[in-house]
């Protein structure tokens, strides 16, 4: 049965078929190799996409995983799960794995530190990336928007147990993401706090904090820091007081 009771054989088969790899190249040889039954290995599956440890890919609109806080991540798994967010090949993956597989995944990611990617370099006028600088580190408390640093820390690296480190990725993921959240296409537990500071955003504070956030380099240290290492501006129903 294999990690936490779960039939992988089944499971194995849909993913192979979902990502397309021929049956073809199974009949190069006449005997099946067995595979290690771990978890590092269980979770190749979500390689193609995120990287072996979570450390991304060329692809701008899959973000890096790696690092994050186990319980932010665990926290994504099931809401693709339940339907809450919506990606489809994210859904279908994983409508049928158990919770306690979907902990031992995001346990997985969570503990892996690979080097950040190459910062990228701003694509917006200068003007445009001093006021993301400006949203990022100070906010702007007239139209109800806090820093980004208030909630995912001076270092940008997240806290736990449930808030993401901002670090290596790329602005038109996190610029998606802003997106979701003032439309509404994504959510998360009430109070949803990331809905609404994103609701005092316009088109352009999303464009620049984005492409500031984008172009930061690693952290002297990523991980993210320790619950109650410091206040969060307002409640939010992801991140337990």
């Amino acid at each position: 049965m294999g990690l936490g009771g779960f039939p992988w054989a089944k499971f194995a088969v849909a993913v192979l078929s979902f990502i397309g790899i021929s049956h073809c190249a199974f009949a190069q040889s006449d005997e099946a190799v067995p595979l290690p039954d771990t978890i590092a290995q269980r979770v190749l599956a979500c390689a193609s996409c995120h990287g072996a440890k979570g450390e991304g890919t060329d692809n701008a609109y899959f973000p890096r995983l790696a690092g994050k806080p186990a319980g932010y991540l665990h926290n994504q798994l099931v809401a693709f799960k339940n339907g809450r967010r919506h990606y489809p090949p994210m859904n279908y993956l994983l409508e049928f794995l158990p919770d306690e597989y979907l902990l031992k995944m995001a346990e997985y990611f969570a503990e892996q530190r690979p080097d950040l990617p190459t910062p990228f370099v701003p694509d917006v006028s200068d003007a445009l990336l001093a006021h993301g600088k400006a949203l990022a580190t100070q906010g702007d408390a007239n139209r109800g928007v806090p820093a980004c640093q208030s909630c995912h820390g001076t270092a940008l690296t997240g806290m736990e147990p449930a808030i993401p480190g901002l670090l290596g990725l790329r602005a038109s993921y996190i610029s998606a993401q802003l997106g979701a959240w003032r439309y509404g296409t994504r959510t998360a537990a009430a109070p949803d706090c990331m809905q609404i500071v994103a609701g005092h955003l316009t088109e352009d504070d999303v464009k620049s904090v984005a492409a500031w956030l984008a172009a930061q380099p690693a952290a002297a240290d990523p991980a993210p820091v320790a619950k109650g290492t410091y206040a969060l501006p307002f409640g939010c129903g992801s991140q337990p007081q």
